[in-house]
């Protein structure tokens, strides 16, 4: 099940984008999978969240787009601003 690596390395992607201590501020994370990139989408989607639901990320959401390309790829990370007006 090469989905859970490629889950592990998603969550390493989000911790250098973000930094640790912003971690559990992440809401959402983006992805786009594309039809012929070897992956299939509801285990890595299953993998990812199992992850996602435990700490340091607390529950953060899988967002996934499918593509006809072969690519694999964070589009965006969501964070929780903490309400800031700026």
């Amino acid at each position: 099940m090469h989905e859970m690596s490629l889950a592990l390395e998603i969550c390493r992607i989000t911790e250098e984008q973000v930094g640790r201590e912003t971690l559990p501020r992440v809401r959402e994370v983006g992805l786009l999978v594309g039809e012929d990139s070897g992956v299939e989408p509801e285990n890595l989607e299953f993998c990812l969240q199992a992850l996602l639901d435990h700490p340091p990320f607390e529950g953060a959401r899988v967002a996934m787009s499918l593509d006809p390309g072969d690519d694999l790829r964070v589009t965006y990370l969501e964070v929780d601003d903490g309400g800031s007006t700026h």
